[in-house]
């Protein structure tokens, strides 16, 4: 049974400046989840909403303790909650 979920993450370290939005990007459409990855104003996160099954989501966090290669992953934040389906895509944001 597919259990759906919305994932909001932060991952810190040296994750901005290593194409590491078009790493989770790519993951995120990989594993058919919807939401958006951003650089944020603090040094060195990135903020990740993503939304679809609970399955995929578990391996996109374990994906973005990873990241791609130059990034180096400090920690991963993760806040889970209900699904909303208010996303059509995953995406990019600036």
């Amino acid at each position: 049974m597919i259990e759906m979920a919305h994932l909001s993450a932060k991952v810190y370290g040296r994750v901005q400046g290593v194409f590491f939005r078009s790493f989770a990007q790519g993951v995120a459409r990989n594993l058919e989840l919807k939401g958006y990855v951003r650089n944020l104003a603090i040094r060195d996160t990135v903020e990740v909403q993503a939304e679809g099954d609970k399955q995929q989501l578990d391996k996109l966090v374990e994906q973005l303790k990873i990241g791609p290669l130059g990034a180096r992953v400090k920690r991963v934040e993760t806040i889970w909650s209900d699904y909303s389906g208010k996303f059509t895509n995953f995406s990019i944001r600036y």
